[in-house]
C-alpha cells in the first residue's frame, strides 16, 4: 500500500516559519559568540557584503569589510573585555526570505573612553535579516542604548 505524505499549507507555512527562526537564532548566536571572542573578521560574517550597520552613537559604516574595519579597534580596546547577551528577541517575516528582527541585549565588561567600567549596559538591536543561500544574514542593523524609564513613564 503506497501512502503519500502531505501537508496542509497553514501547518507546512508554519513548520518552515518555525524553522527559519531557529536558523535566525543562529545567526544571532554566530553574531554574539563573534562578539564575545572579540574577533572582528568573525563579528562582521553574519553581515551581508553591503551590509548597512549603524552603531548606538548613529556613526555608520556599509558593507561587510567596513564593519570588521570599525569593530576591530574597538574590540581592542574598550569592548575588549565586553561580554553580550541576547535576553529576547522577536521576529516579523516579510517576505520568506527577508525578516525585520530586535534583539534585546545586556553587555557587560565594556570600558568609557577614560577607560572606566562602563557598568551594564542593555539595547535593542533591530536587524532586517535576508536569507541568502540557506543562510540568514544581517543586511541593515541598528543598535539603540536602552535607558532606564523615568518614574511613572510605563
Amino acid at each position: 500500500m503506497l501512502i503519500a505524505l502531505t501537508c496542509l499549507p497553514m501547518v507546512c507555512a508554519h513548520a518552515t516559519t518555525d524553522l527559519e527562526r531557529v536558523a535566525i537564532e543562529r545567526t544571532l548566536n554566530a553574531f554574539t559568540d563573534a562578539w564575545n571572542k572579540h574577533d572582528a573578521k568573525e563579528f562582521s560574517a553574519v553581515f551581508t557584503e553591503d551590509a548597512e550597520f549603524t552603531n548606538v552613537a548613529g556613526v555608520s559604516a556599509v558593507g561587510r569589510k567596513a564593519v570588521e574595519d570599525f569593530h576591530a579597534p574597538r574590540f581592542a580596546t574598550h569592548f575588549k573585555d565586553s561580554n553580550q547577551v541576547i535576553t529576547r528577541s522577536k521576529v516579523k517575516f516579510i517576505k520568506p526570505d527577508v525578516a525585520a528582527v530586535d534583539a534585546w541585549w545586556e553587555m557587560t565588561g565594556a570600558r568609557t573612553p577614560s577607560g572606566q567600567n562602563a557598568g551594564v549596559r542593555r539595547g535593542i538591536l533591530s536587524f532586517v535579516m535576508v536569507k541568502v543561500q540557506d543562510q540568514w544574514q544581517v543586511a541593515v542593523m541598528h543598535n539603540t542604548n536602552l535607558t532606564a524609564p523615568s518614574p511613572g513613564s510605563q
